[in-house]
């Protein structure tokens, strides 16, 4: 494959590893926690990164074992490799349709101490509301009795907990590169994610959080799994 190849890859990876940190996941937890605490912006968006760490540490290390894994079997099938990546992103991109269409949205990690009886209606939040709000209920995280110390443990443990799986089919189609590859990637899942919380934070911060995010929420498993369907398709395209 030539450079061009990775160089669209790349591109790719940055693409979807932005999307994926601008939704409210990444980012609205901060903010409300923030406030809560009456944490200064600079603050804020060093916890964010800080948490961020963790999340992009466990992204790599599940692309790393990925990649292993696709090594293996990109050196028994040959050339066979590309349709089966493709068709194995195209199933789990049709997975992620049928949650769309019926209704189940994505569930994420719950905040430690929060109101778990959110997790029971991912997906079906009450109208004006995000399943935040129901999540950060009664939390630690906005509890004054708690250090900061122990809010900043709390959002980066959260974070950690919630990998982008979003970009894991982009380190098995990087496979084709080898260790390069995977370096490439790694480099552009951490400057795209840092990228994405920072700016979607700073914006909540200034005063733009009014967008409608439930939004992003309501149709994130949809646009995964256009991601993951759109990548496999990639895949066999680049190779063909």
């Amino acid at each position: 494959m030539n450079p061009t190849v990775l160089t669209t890859l790349a591109i790719t990876g940055f693409t979807v590893a932005f999307f994926h940190a601008a939704i409210p996941t990444h980012w609205l937890p901060f903010v409300l926690v923030a406030r809560a605490r009456d944490w200064s912006r600079p603050k804020t968006l060093l916890v964010t990164m800080f948490a961020g760490l963790g999340h992009v540490a466990l992204t790599t290390v599940l692309g790393l074992a990925l990649a292993w894994f696709g090594f293996q079997v990109d050196a028994r099938f040959g050339e066979a490799f590309p349709k089966i990546a493709g068709a194995v992103l195209l199933a789990v991109g049709l997975y992620y349709f049928w949650r769309q269409w019926r209704g189940a949205g994505i569930c994420h990690h719950p905040v430690p101490g929060g109101h778990h009886e959110a997790d029971e209606h991912c997906g079906h939040e009450d109208e004006g509301h995000t399943h935040w709000d129901g999540e950060l209920k009664d939390s630690e995280l906005l509890s004054l009795k708690k250090g900061d110390g122990a809010a900043i443990g709390g959002l980066f443990l959260m974070l950690t907990l919630s990998p982008c799986e979003a970009f894991l089919p982009i380190y098995l189609s990087g496979v084709q590169f080898g260790w390069r590859g995977f370096f490439v990637l790694s480099g552009i899942l951490a400057a795209a994610t840092f990228a994405g919380m920072l700016v979607f934070t700073w914006l909540a911060l200034v005063g733009l959080e009014k967008i409608q995010v439930k939004k992003f929420e309501r149709y994130e498993a949809g646009l995964l799994g256009a991601l993951f369907s759109g990548v496999g398709v990639l895949i066999m395209v680049m190779e063909h």
